[in-house]
């Protein structure tokens, strides 16, 4: 039997959509889960912001070993955000890096993200898509500085959940005064 080549890359895709749609149903399912066994005085954005900081501090250790930590500050700046840019992809993202105007900074655009979608449906706020994201962006870092001894910082400047259409970050090394 002859291999199909088109066939198989439509059956990956689809394969890879249904697991990326899995992994953030499974992250509202344990989100309900959670707030359901916290009680009615709970406040759900404080439970989906922890999740979010939980999963940002688990992944920033667990990709320390694959950073380019042999080029400096500039290239340990890249590795972080190919690896945001890598983490996104793989749950359906459209994510671009762009350097910046000086090699202090570079920009992470997320030109299509599926999680704020996933949050409408699970009843989670904008707010709480948010917050949650960029908890999981700075917590990465965090461990990322505390494991080096750097200073690096991440801000939001657009965001797709404040109706912007792209979710915009700056990564930068503030300046030494």
């Amino acid at each position: 039997m002859a291999l199909d080549p088109e066939k198989q890359i439509s059956s990956l895709w689809k394969a890879l959509q249904g697991s990326q749609e899995a992994n953030r149903r499974t992250f509202y399912q344990m989100r309900r889960a959670a707030i359901e066994f916290a009680g009615p005085d709970a406040n759900p954005l404080d439970i989906g912001v922890k999740a979010w900081e939980i999963i940002g501090k688990d992944m920033g250790k667990s990709n320390l070993p694959r950073m380019n930590l042999l080029k400096g500050e500039e290239g340990l700046m890249m590795s972080i955000a190919r690896a945001y840019q890598g983490l996104w992809t793989t749950n359906g993202a459209v994510v671009k890096i762009e350097k910046g105007k000086s090699p202090n900074e570079i920009f992470i655009k997320w030109e299509r993200c599926p999680w704020p979608t996933s949050a409408k449906e699970f009843g989670a706020s904008m707010k709480e898509d948010l917050l949650g994201c960029d908890k999981y962006l700075q917590t990465f870092l965090d461990e990322v500085n505390a494991f080096l001894g750097t200073n690096l910082k991440i801000e939001t400047q657009k965001a797709i959940p404040k109706g912007d259409g792209v979710c915009l970050r700056r990564l930068y090394k503030p300046e030494d005064k």
